[in-house]
């Protein structure tokens, strides 16, 4: 009979070959680089949830009751800011046209939208949403939300954006503003959303419109009409122009629909 003597640590018998002594190091880094490698099959799940959202989206009401409008912006403004308050104002008027305000949720722009929504919400009819990313350093709601959604991802919040909405406006802000802008951007170029106003709001954003008729239009890059799908406004007034027009439409629509369902 063998008689095995107990192994060195970070060592153990393996007796489903012959009992010889193995490196546990050795089999801890080869576990964790096959844990770490990307699985087929795992890549096949991920596509087929994706393809259900598709047609669970496809199930839903082609028509929200409510008129939302997100509002994109920096979270870097403190408050105190004019811009924060331009911000805040800005939010406090469109709540009082009665739509909800829909942010990223986070501080900054975000934060000034979402307390000038509350503020001026004096029917007690209109929401104040926050689109929440789960990020590695410290990132916490902001204290104004009356609806909170978190997200791990940035798609899944891109996506949850343009589910909600009827409406953007984009105030100054930098990489992360931009990615949003240019998302729904696109989405409008090619027609999946219809009929959603996107609307630039301050001077910054004349250099962005500037630099794509001067550096893409001339390449063929983008045709004349992509221009189309964003307005660049100067004003608070202007955007709540635009945004009274389309809400005005929107409402019509509802009255249409609700009629015809009653037939």
């Amino acid at each position: 009979m063998r008689i095995l003597r107990k192994p060195r640590v970070g060592l153990r018998y393996n007796f489903r070959n012959g009992g010889k002594l193995e490196d546990l190091s050795y089999i801890y880094v080869m576990a964790r680089r096959r844990r770490h490698e990307r699985d087929p099959e795992v890549d096949q799940v991920i596509m087929r949830l994706w393809s259900v959202i598709d047609d669970l989206e496809r199930l839903l009401p082609s028509q929200s009751r409510w008129f939302r409008v997100t509002v994109f912006g920096s979270s870097r403004i403190s408050r105190g800011d004019a811009l924060y308050n331009s911000a805040k104002d800005l939010a406090y008027q469109l709540s009082q046209l009665g739509c909800d305000i829909v942010t990223g949720g986070g501080p900054g722009l975000m934060e000034a939208a979402n307390e000038g929504a509350q503020e001026g919400d004096i029917t007690g009819k209109t929401k104040s949403f926050g689109l929440h990313i789960e990020l590695p350093f410290e990132y916490e709601p902001n204290p104004y939300i009356d609806r909170l959604s978190s997200h791990r991802t940035f798609f899944s919040r891109l996506h949850h954006f343009v589910r909600l909405s009827h409406a953007y406006i984009v105030l100054p802000g930098g990489i992360g503003t931009s990615l949003e802008t240019f998302m729904i951007w696109q989405l409008l170029q090619v027609g999946y959303i219809k009929d959603r106003p996107l609307i630039l709001l301050g001077d910054m954003w004349r250099g962005l419109e500037d630099w794509m008729q001067r550096e893409m239009l001339p390449h063929h890059y983008i045709s004349g009409p992509d221009m189309n799908h964003a307005v660049v406004v100067s004003s608070m007034e202007e955007a709540l122009k635009i945004i009274k027009a389309a809400k005005d439409k929107f409402e019509r629509s509802i009255q249409v629909l609700e009629s015809t369902n009653n037939l």
